[in-house]
């Protein structure tokens, strides 16, 4: 009877092996967070981020913005396209209090 109680006991504990160190890792996780705080909003700033995006891209020539997105309570996106003689470039701007990163890329020419 000894040796049934203790071989359930060690076939229960098995598949429970994995749960402590998820458990802990999930801790720790939110223990850091709480450190850090949460990230600092930016609700409401989608018109300055349009605005300072096209005056970032506005070296780059005519500006169109395509679309302006929120993709965390810190962090907006802001989608558009530059013209000049040479050709268009699209481009994507991050911004959370300020511009975070500007990518630009060259798109090829249109037909017709």
């Amino acid at each position: 009877m000894r040796l049934l109680g203790l071989s359930l006991l060690a076939c229960c504990t098995i598949p429970l092996g994995g749960c402590v160190p998820m458990m802990a890792a999930n801790a720790a996780g939110k223990v850091g967070a709480a450190v850090v705080g949460p990230p600092e909003s930016n609700m409401g700033m989608e018109p300055m981020a349009r605005a300072d995006c096209s005056t970032r891209a506005q070296g780059y020539g005519t500006v169109h913005i395509i679309n302006v997105e929120r993709h965390s309570p810190s962090t907006i996106v802001v989608w558009g396209t530059t013209q000049n003689e040479t050709g268009r470039q699209s481009f994507k701007c991050v911004y959370g209090k300020a511009i975070r990163s500007f990518t630009l890329r060259r798109l090829p020419p249109q037909a017709g």
